[in-house]
C-alpha cells in the first residue's frame, strides 16, 4: 500500500513535467530567466504580491523553496546511502593465518573464551532494562496552579508562543494571527490530497480522508479567510495559518472542547510589538499593562485615571464631605 502511494505521489508531481520542460528550454538564460517569467506571470495575471498582508508573498515562497529542500536534500542523502551500500567490499592483506602458540598461552587463550562465555550468558539471562523516556517528545501544557485568579483555576499556563500543546495539535499565537501544526498521526507520509483542512470565518475541520477529524469545531472567534491558508510538511505535519479578524484579543482556545489557556499570562514579544503602527501599539500597551494590573489586584489605568481625577477634586474643594461618596 506504501509503495502504492509513492506512485500516486510521483504521478501527481510529475502531471506538468511536459508543459513546464518546454517552457524551461525555451529559457536559455537558465534557472534566473525562467524564475522571473514565473514570477513576471504573478505579478500581472494575479495578485499575488498585492493580495495579501505585507510580507505574506514571501512568507509563503520561503516556505514552499523549503520544503522542496528539504525534500531535495533527503532523495540526495539517501541515493547516496543505496550508492555506498551497493559497492563492492575491498579485501586486504591482513588474511588470517595459522600461529604457533605455547601451551601457556593457550591456557590463557582458552580461559579468555571461558569468561567470554559466561559473560554473554550472564547477559541474556537478565532480564532488558526499560528503555529511557525519549526526549524529543515535547512536554504537553500543563495546568497553571500558580495563579491566584480564581477564574483562571483549570486553565494551561501558555506555551512560549502564546497558546498550548495539546495531545493531537500545537498552537500559538500573536495579536495578528493564530499558527496551528497538527501530525497526521499516521506512519506513512501523506500528500496535500490525503489532506482535509476547511477554512470558514468561525469553523476549522482538520484531518485525513477516510480518517476521523482530528479538529472539527467552531473557532474562538472570526479569521479572515482570504489571509488565511494551509500547508504540509515534511510529508507529515499539516501547518494552518489563521489571520485573525479582530487583532486586539489573545485567545484561550481554538475550538470548544479543548482546554483554555490562562490569556493573563500571554507574554508578547517587544518585536512584535514593534511592527504595529503608533496607535495600535499603544492600544495593546494600554491593554498589557491593565492585565498585569489586574493581576495583582491594583486598578487598571482607566480606574487610575478616575482616582486621580477624584482626588485632585477633593483636594481643591476641602469645604466638601466626601466620606460617603461612592465613585464606580
Amino acid at each position: 500500500e506504501t509503495c502504492k502511494l509513492c506512485n500516486l505521489k510521483t504521478m501527481a508531481e510529475d502531471r506538468f513535467d511536459g508543459v513546464l520542460l518546454g517552457i524551461a528550454q525555451q529559457h536559455t538564460g537558465g534557472i534566473t530567466e525562467l524564475l522571473d517569467t514565473f514570477f513576471s506571470f504573478l505579478r500581472r495575471k494575479t495578485d499575488y504580491f498585492t493580495g495579501a498582508e505585507k510580507g505574506r508573498a514571501e512568507k509563503i515562497l520561503l516556505q514552499t523553496y523549503r520544503k522542496h529542500q528539504r525534500i531535495a536534500l533527503e532523495a540526495e542523502a539517501e541515493t547516496q546511502q543505496e550508492s555506498t551500500s551497493k559497492r563492492p567490499r575491498t579485501t586486504t592483506s591482513d588474511e588470517p593465518g595459522i600461529v604457533e602458540v605455547t601451551d601457556e598461552e593457550a591456557e590463557r587463550i582458552e580461559q579468555e573464551k571461558r569468561e567470554e562465555e559466561q559473560k554473554r550468558k550472564k547477559k541474556e539471562e537478565s532480564p532488558p532494562k526499560p528503555a529511557p523516556p525519549s526526549e524529543e517528545k515535547e512536554e504537553l501544557s500543563k495546568p497553571d496552579s500558580d495563579s491566584e485568579d480564581e477564574s483562571a483555576k483549570g486553565k494551561l499556563k501558555p506555551n512560549v508562543g502564546n497558546g498550548a500543546d495539546l495531545p493531537n495539535y500545537k498552537w500559538t499565537q500573536t495579536l495578528q494571527d493564530v499558527e496551528i501544526r497538527v501530525p497526521s498521526g499516521v506512519t506513512f507520509p501523506i500528500k496535500s490530497r490525503d489532506v482535509v483542512v476547511d477554512i470558514q470565518k468561525k469553523h476549522l475541520k482538520v484531518g485525513l480522508k477516510g480518517h476521523p477529524p482530528i479538529i472539527d469545531g467552531e473557532l474562538y472567534n472570526k479569521v479572515k479567510i482570504e489571509e488565511s491558508f494551509w500547508t504540509l510538511e515534511d510529508r507529515k505535519l499539516i501547518i494552518i495559518h489563521l489571520e485573525k479578524h479582530n487583532k486586539m484579543e489573545w485567545w484561550s482556545r481554538i475550538v470548544p472542547g479543548e482546554p483554555e489557556i490562562n490569556t493573563k499570562k500571554v507574554q508578547p514579544e517587544n518585536s512584535k510589538l514593534s511592527d504595529l503602527d503608533g496607535e495600535t501599539r499603544g492600544m495593546v500597551e494600554k491593554m498589557m499593562y491593565d492585565q498585569r494590573q489586574k493581576e495583582m489586584g491594583l486598578p487598571t489605568s482607566d480606574e487610575q485615571k478616575k482616582q486621580d481625577v477624584l482626588k485632585k477634586f477633593m483636594e481643591q474643594h476641602p469645604e466638601m464631605d466626601f466620606s460617603k461618596a461612592k465613585i464606580t
